[in-house]
Protein backbone atom coordinates (compact mmCIF):
# COMPACT_ATOMS: atom_id res chain seq x y z
CA UNK A 1 0.00 0.00 0.00
CA UNK A 2 1.38 3.14 -1.17
CA UNK A 3 1.00 6.33 1.82
CA UNK A 4 -0.46 9.20 0.45
CA UNK A 5 1.71 12.84 0.88
CA UNK A 6 2.23 13.66 4.52
CA UNK A 7 0.70 16.69 5.86
CA UNK A 8 2.67 18.72 7.31
CA UNK A 9 2.38 19.53 10.81
CA UNK A 10 3.16 22.94 11.89
CA UNK A 11 0.60 24.42 8.75
CA UNK A 12 1.33 27.54 8.28
CA UNK A 13 -1.13 30.65 8.91
CA UNK A 14 -2.04 33.26 5.59
CA UNK A 15 -0.94 36.09 6.73
CA UNK A 16 -3.74 38.91 6.41
CA UNK A 17 -2.99 42.07 4.01
CA UNK A 18 -2.90 45.16 5.36
CA UNK A 19 -2.40 48.91 4.02
CA UNK A 20 -0.46 50.73 7.20
CA UNK A 21 -0.95 54.54 8.01
CA UNK A 22 1.46 56.55 10.03
CA UNK A 23 0.91 59.43 11.83
CA UNK A 24 3.74 62.45 12.36
CA UNK A 25 4.60 64.24 15.65
CA UNK A 26 8.19 64.39 15.84
CA UNK A 27 9.89 62.18 17.88
CA UNK A 28 6.90 61.01 19.27
CA UNK A 29 7.20 59.12 16.29
CA UNK A 30 8.92 56.76 18.41
CA UNK A 31 5.95 55.20 19.88
CA UNK A 32 5.39 54.04 16.08
CA UNK A 33 8.48 52.39 16.03
CA UNK A 34 7.18 50.14 19.08
CA UNK A 35 3.79 49.16 17.17
CA UNK A 36 5.44 48.58 14.15
CA UNK A 37 7.97 46.37 16.01
CA UNK A 38 5.51 44.30 17.78
CA UNK A 39 3.44 44.03 14.33
CA UNK A 40 6.32 43.04 12.59
CA UNK A 41 7.13 40.56 15.39
CA UNK A 42 4.31 38.55 15.07
CA UNK A 43 4.62 37.71 11.29
CA UNK A 44 1.13 37.67 11.01
CA UNK A 45 0.40 40.64 8.65
CA UNK A 46 1.25 41.59 4.99
CA UNK A 47 2.19 45.09 4.71
CA UNK A 48 0.56 46.30 1.27
CA UNK A 49 1.28 49.57 1.62
CA UNK A 50 2.26 52.48 3.83
CA UNK A 51 1.04 55.84 3.79
CA UNK A 52 3.47 58.24 6.17
CA UNK A 53 3.67 61.92 7.03
CA UNK A 54 6.21 63.42 8.83
CA UNK A 55 7.65 61.16 11.50
CA UNK A 56 5.44 58.58 9.82
CA UNK A 57 7.25 58.92 6.58
CA UNK A 58 10.67 59.04 8.57
CA UNK A 59 9.38 55.24 9.89
CA UNK A 60 7.94 54.86 6.63
CA UNK A 61 11.14 54.46 4.64
CA UNK A 62 12.91 52.83 7.23
CA UNK A 63 10.23 50.30 6.90
CA UNK A 64 10.02 50.05 3.74
CA UNK A 65 13.83 50.15 2.76
CA UNK A 66 14.34 46.80 5.41
CA UNK A 67 11.39 44.85 3.55
CA UNK A 68 12.75 44.85 0.55
CA UNK A 69 16.30 44.14 1.90
CA UNK A 70 14.99 41.06 3.76
CA UNK A 71 12.65 40.18 0.43
CA UNK A 72 15.85 39.90 -1.58
CA UNK A 73 15.59 35.97 -1.22
CA UNK A 74 11.83 35.85 -1.32
CA UNK A 75 11.85 35.34 2.89
CA UNK A 76 8.68 37.58 4.04
CA UNK A 77 10.37 36.39 7.57
CA UNK A 78 13.74 37.81 7.11
CA UNK A 79 12.29 41.12 5.77
CA UNK A 80 10.54 41.72 9.13
CA UNK A 81 13.45 40.97 10.73
CA UNK A 82 15.73 43.12 8.64
CA UNK A 83 12.65 45.93 8.59
CA UNK A 84 13.03 45.79 12.33
CA UNK A 85 16.56 46.42 12.61
CA UNK A 86 16.38 48.64 10.38
CA UNK A 87 13.70 50.53 12.36
CA UNK A 88 15.79 49.81 15.86
CA UNK A 89 18.91 51.53 13.19
CA UNK A 90 17.06 54.73 12.69
CA UNK A 91 15.44 55.50 16.06
CA UNK A 92 19.05 55.22 17.30
CA UNK A 93 20.46 57.43 15.25
CA UNK A 94 17.75 59.98 16.52
CA UNK A 95 18.84 59.81 19.73
CA UNK A 96 16.68 57.13 20.92
CA UNK A 97 18.55 54.65 23.88
CA UNK A 98 20.06 50.93 22.58
CA UNK A 99 18.20 48.27 23.70
CA UNK A 100 20.72 46.67 25.98
CA UNK A 101 20.52 45.00 29.32
CA UNK A 102 22.00 48.20 31.25
CA UNK A 103 19.05 50.09 29.95
CA UNK A 104 16.42 47.35 31.14
CA UNK A 105 18.17 47.32 34.63
CA UNK A 106 17.82 51.47 35.33
CA UNK A 107 14.63 51.08 33.84
CA UNK A 108 12.76 50.81 37.73
CA UNK A 109 14.83 53.38 39.39
CA UNK A 110 14.16 55.95 36.48
CA UNK A 111 11.50 58.94 36.65
CA UNK A 112 8.59 58.50 33.96
CA UNK A 113 8.39 59.09 30.64
CA UNK A 114 5.74 62.12 31.47
CA UNK A 115 7.87 63.54 34.35
CA UNK A 116 10.95 63.32 32.30
CA UNK A 117 8.53 65.38 29.19
CA UNK A 118 7.96 67.77 32.43
CA UNK A 119 11.44 68.66 33.50
CA UNK A 120 12.01 69.18 30.07
CA UNK A 121 9.23 71.77 28.96
CA UNK A 122 10.46 74.02 32.24
CA UNK A 123 13.65 73.65 31.35
CA UNK A 124 15.29 77.12 30.67
CA UNK A 125 16.82 75.67 27.18
CA UNK A 126 13.51 74.91 26.12
CA UNK A 127 11.99 78.26 27.27
CA UNK A 128 15.06 79.77 25.28
CA UNK A 129 14.04 77.73 21.98
CA UNK A 130 10.63 78.57 22.53
CA UNK A 131 11.14 81.74 22.90
CA UNK A 132 13.41 82.11 19.70
CA UNK A 133 11.22 80.54 17.90
CA UNK A 134 8.51 83.49 18.59
CA UNK A 135 10.67 86.19 17.46
CA UNK A 136 12.95 84.37 14.72
CA UNK A 137 12.22 82.48 11.87
CA UNK A 138 14.71 79.42 10.58
CA UNK A 139 15.95 82.20 7.71
CA UNK A 140 17.21 84.70 10.26
CA UNK A 141 20.20 82.02 10.57
CA UNK A 142 21.62 82.28 7.32
CA UNK A 143 24.51 80.49 6.80
CA UNK A 144 24.17 78.49 10.32
CA UNK A 145 20.62 77.35 9.16
CA UNK A 146 21.22 73.26 9.58
CA UNK A 147 18.55 70.98 8.98
CA UNK A 148 19.62 67.91 11.86
CA UNK A 149 16.84 65.66 10.14
CA UNK A 150 18.91 65.63 6.66
CA UNK A 151 21.86 63.76 7.97
CA UNK A 152 19.53 60.82 8.74
CA UNK A 153 17.41 60.36 5.68
CA UNK A 154 20.27 61.39 3.50
CA UNK A 155 21.27 57.21 4.68
CA UNK A 156 18.35 55.58 3.62
CA UNK A 157 18.74 53.30 1.04
CA UNK A 158 16.23 54.99 -2.05
CA UNK A 159 17.05 51.90 -4.29
CA UNK A 160 15.52 50.31 -1.64
CA UNK A 161 12.56 52.96 -0.35
CA UNK A 162 11.69 53.56 -4.26
CA UNK A 163 11.80 50.19 -5.13
CA UNK A 164 8.50 48.36 -7.12
CA UNK A 165 8.71 45.56 -4.78
CA UNK A 166 7.53 45.17 -1.54
CA UNK A 167 4.66 47.81 -0.25
CA UNK A 168 3.55 50.74 -2.38
CA UNK A 169 5.01 53.81 -0.16
CA UNK A 170 3.28 57.22 -0.21
CA UNK A 171 4.96 60.40 1.30
CA UNK A 172 2.41 63.69 1.63
CA UNK A 173 4.10 67.43 2.07
CA UNK A 174 1.81 70.69 1.91
CA UNK A 175 2.33 72.95 -1.20
CA UNK A 176 3.19 76.38 0.95
CA UNK A 177 2.27 78.27 -2.35
CA UNK A 178 -1.15 76.48 -2.71
CA UNK A 179 -2.21 75.08 0.34
CA UNK A 180 -2.41 71.54 -1.27
CA UNK A 181 -1.32 68.44 -0.33
CA UNK A 182 0.81 66.44 -2.27
CA UNK A 183 1.55 62.44 -2.30
CA UNK A 184 4.56 61.09 -3.42
CA UNK A 185 5.30 57.84 -4.58
CA UNK A 186 7.88 55.84 -5.98
CA UNK A 187 10.76 57.36 -7.45
CA UNK A 188 9.44 60.41 -6.63
CA UNK A 189 10.45 59.99 -3.31
CA UNK A 190 13.98 61.49 -2.24
CA UNK A 191 15.76 62.65 1.09
CA UNK A 192 14.29 66.38 0.08
CA UNK A 193 10.86 65.07 0.07
CA UNK A 194 10.98 63.07 3.30
CA UNK A 195 12.61 66.52 4.77
CA UNK A 196 9.18 68.48 2.91
CA UNK A 197 6.80 65.98 4.36
CA UNK A 198 8.68 66.34 7.49
CA UNK A 199 9.28 70.55 7.75
CA UNK A 200 7.65 72.40 10.43
CA UNK A 201 7.73 75.95 9.54
CA UNK A 202 8.55 77.48 12.72
CA UNK A 203 11.84 75.12 12.90
CA UNK A 204 12.88 74.64 9.36
CA UNK A 205 12.72 76.33 6.42
CA UNK A 206 10.94 74.89 2.98
CA UNK A 207 12.23 72.78 1.67
CA UNK A 208 12.15 72.98 -2.61
CA UNK A 209 11.34 70.02 -4.19
CA UNK A 210 9.79 68.74 -8.22
CA UNK A 211 5.77 68.43 -8.13
CA UNK A 212 5.75 65.73 -9.72
CA UNK A 213 2.70 66.39 -11.39
CA UNK A 214 2.78 69.79 -12.30
CA UNK A 215 6.72 69.13 -12.99
CA UNK A 216 7.80 72.68 -11.58
CA UNK A 217 9.82 73.17 -8.42
CA UNK A 218 7.96 73.83 -5.27
CA UNK A 219 8.26 74.87 -1.49
CA UNK A 220 6.95 72.24 0.95
CA UNK A 221 6.17 71.96 4.50
CA UNK A 222 4.77 68.94 6.93
CA UNK A 223 2.49 67.02 5.35
CA UNK A 224 0.51 67.22 8.31
CA UNK A 225 -1.44 70.21 7.84
CA UNK A 226 -3.25 68.71 4.70
CA UNK A 227 -2.37 65.06 5.68
CA UNK A 228 -1.81 62.95 8.65
CA UNK A 229 -1.68 60.79 6.95
CA UNK A 230 -3.34 60.64 3.54
CA UNK A 231 -5.61 58.02 3.76
CA UNK A 232 -7.10 58.55 -0.06
CA UNK A 233 -3.88 56.85 -1.75
CA UNK A 234 -4.96 53.43 0.30
CA UNK A 235 -8.60 52.98 -1.67
CA UNK A 236 -6.36 51.92 -4.38
CA UNK A 237 -8.12 48.60 -6.19
CA UNK A 238 -5.19 47.01 -5.88
CA UNK A 239 -5.02 47.35 -1.95
CA UNK A 240 -6.64 45.39 0.56
CA UNK A 241 -9.73 46.60 1.98
CA UNK A 242 -7.81 46.78 6.10
CA UNK A 243 -6.34 49.84 7.44
CA UNK A 244 -4.26 50.36 10.29
CA UNK A 245 -3.73 53.86 11.50
CA UNK A 246 -1.32 54.26 13.69
CA UNK A 247 -1.89 57.66 15.53
CA UNK A 248 0.43 59.99 17.66
CA UNK A 249 -1.73 63.17 18.16
CA UNK A 250 -4.51 62.60 20.65
CA UNK A 251 -7.81 63.41 19.33
CA UNK A 252 -9.09 64.06 22.51
CA UNK A 253 -8.05 65.47 25.74
CA UNK A 254 -10.52 65.92 28.68
CA UNK A 255 -8.46 68.87 30.49
CA UNK A 256 -9.03 72.48 29.38
CA UNK A 257 -5.57 74.01 27.90
CA UNK A 258 -4.55 77.21 29.47
CA UNK A 259 -1.17 77.67 29.33
CA UNK A 260 0.24 79.33 26.02
CA UNK A 261 2.42 76.13 25.86
CA UNK A 262 -0.82 73.53 26.44
CA UNK A 263 -3.04 75.95 24.18
CA UNK A 264 -0.20 76.00 21.08
CA UNK A 265 0.08 72.40 21.60
CA UNK A 266 -3.88 71.30 21.72
CA UNK A 267 -4.29 73.51 18.65
CA UNK A 268 -1.62 72.08 16.73
CA UNK A 269 -3.12 68.35 17.77
CA UNK A 270 -6.54 69.69 15.85
CA UNK A 271 -4.91 71.19 13.46
CA UNK A 272 -2.90 68.12 12.46
CA UNK A 273 -5.84 65.79 13.18
CA UNK A 274 -8.54 68.02 10.89
CA UNK A 275 -7.72 65.94 7.50
CA UNK A 276 -7.39 62.63 9.26
CA UNK A 277 -11.07 63.45 10.66
CA UNK A 278 -12.13 64.66 7.58
CA UNK A 279 -11.51 61.47 5.85
CA UNK A 280 -12.83 59.44 8.28
CA UNK A 281 -16.01 60.81 8.31
CA UNK A 282 -16.43 60.59 4.44
CA UNK A 283 -15.35 56.59 4.92
CA UNK A 284 -18.32 56.52 8.03
CA UNK A 285 -20.38 57.80 5.32
CA UNK A 286 -19.41 55.19 2.55
CA UNK A 287 -20.34 52.71 4.68
CA UNK A 288 -23.93 53.90 5.16
CA UNK A 289 -24.61 54.33 1.44
CA UNK A 290 -23.34 51.02 1.11
CA UNK A 291 -25.44 49.79 4.25
CA UNK A 292 -28.43 50.97 3.64
CA UNK A 293 -27.95 49.90 -0.09
CA UNK A 294 -28.14 53.39 -1.80
CA UNK A 295 -24.49 52.22 -3.47
CA UNK A 296 -24.42 48.63 -5.00
CA UNK A 297 -21.60 46.60 -2.80
CA UNK A 298 -18.53 46.17 -4.95
CA UNK A 299 -19.13 50.35 -6.47
CA UNK A 300 -17.15 51.66 -3.92
CA UNK A 301 -14.35 50.65 -1.45
CA UNK A 302 -15.91 49.16 1.37
CA UNK A 303 -12.45 50.56 3.97
CA UNK A 304 -12.36 49.01 6.91
CA UNK A 305 -10.54 50.79 9.50
CA UNK A 306 -8.44 50.40 12.44
CA UNK A 307 -6.55 52.43 15.15
CA UNK A 308 -3.51 51.69 17.41
CA UNK A 309 -3.25 54.56 19.90
CA UNK A 310 -2.34 55.68 23.54
CA UNK A 311 -4.08 58.96 23.81
CA UNK A 312 -3.70 58.23 28.04
CA UNK A 313 -0.11 58.58 27.48
CA UNK A 314 0.31 61.21 24.31
CA UNK A 315 -1.77 63.02 26.82
CA UNK A 316 0.88 62.95 29.87
CA UNK A 317 3.73 63.95 27.68
CA UNK A 318 4.28 67.72 26.63
CA UNK A 319 5.20 69.17 22.90
CA UNK A 320 8.96 69.50 24.57
CA UNK A 321 9.21 65.70 24.07
CA UNK A 322 8.32 66.22 20.46
CA UNK A 323 10.44 68.74 19.06
CA UNK A 324 13.56 67.78 21.51
CA UNK A 325 14.52 64.35 21.31
CA UNK A 326 14.96 62.99 24.54
CA UNK A 327 16.93 59.48 24.65
CA UNK A 328 15.29 58.03 28.30
CA UNK A 329 11.48 59.54 26.61
CA UNK A 330 11.85 57.84 23.23
CA UNK A 331 12.88 54.25 24.71
CA UNK A 332 10.00 54.66 26.64
CA UNK A 333 7.90 55.30 23.61
CA UNK A 334 8.95 52.54 22.09
CA UNK A 335 7.97 50.13 24.67
CA UNK A 336 4.69 51.86 24.96
CA UNK A 337 3.94 51.32 20.97
CA UNK A 338 4.64 47.55 21.78
CA UNK A 339 2.21 47.42 24.76
CA UNK A 340 -0.33 49.80 22.45
CA UNK A 341 -0.32 46.69 19.46
CA UNK A 342 -0.07 44.49 21.75
CA UNK A 343 -3.32 45.36 23.78
CA UNK A 344 -4.91 46.05 19.53
CA UNK A 345 -3.90 42.06 18.85
CA UNK A 346 -5.71 41.03 21.55
CA UNK A 347 -8.80 42.74 21.41
CA UNK A 348 -9.47 43.37 17.77
CA UNK A 349 -6.68 41.31 16.08
CA UNK A 350 -9.35 38.62 14.95
CA UNK A 351 -10.93 41.11 13.31
CA UNK A 352 -8.50 42.76 10.67
CA UNK A 353 -9.41 40.69 7.25
CA UNK A 354 -13.21 40.85 8.64
CA UNK A 355 -14.49 43.65 10.09
CA UNK A 356 -13.44 47.39 11.20
CA UNK A 357 -12.80 47.35 15.18
CA UNK A 358 -13.52 51.49 14.80
CA UNK A 359 -17.05 52.51 15.36
CA UNK A 360 -16.85 55.41 13.03
CA UNK A 361 -20.55 56.19 12.47
CA UNK A 362 -21.10 56.27 16.37
CA UNK A 363 -17.96 58.47 16.81
CA UNK A 364 -18.02 60.84 13.80
CA UNK A 365 -21.14 60.98 13.17
CA UNK A 366 -22.60 63.33 10.16
CA UNK A 367 -20.48 66.12 11.77
CA UNK A 368 -23.97 68.28 13.15
CA UNK A 369 -23.85 66.07 16.32
CA UNK A 370 -25.43 63.05 15.41
CA UNK A 371 -24.48 59.79 14.57
CA UNK A 372 -25.74 58.23 11.71
CA UNK A 373 -28.31 56.15 13.44
CA UNK A 374 -29.68 58.97 14.87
Amino acid sequence: MVAGPRADPVAKKQKIAVNLALQGGGAHGAFTWGVLDRLLETGEFEIAAISGTSAGAVNGAALKAGLVRGLADGDVVEGNEVARANLDWLWERMGALPDNEITHWLAPFAPSAQVVSQMLEYSPAYWLQETAARVASPYSLGPLYDNPLRKVVETFDYNHVCHERGPDFYVSATNVRTGRIRVFRGEEITPDVILASACLPTLFRAVEAKDPVTRTDEFWWDGGYTGNPALFPLFARHLPDDIIIININPLEREELPQTPQDIANRVNEISFNASLMSELRAIAFVHRLIESGTVPEGVMKNVRVHMIADDDLMNDLSVATKTVPNPYVMSELKEAGRRAAARFLGQHGSKVGRESSVDLAAIYGDGLGRTFDE
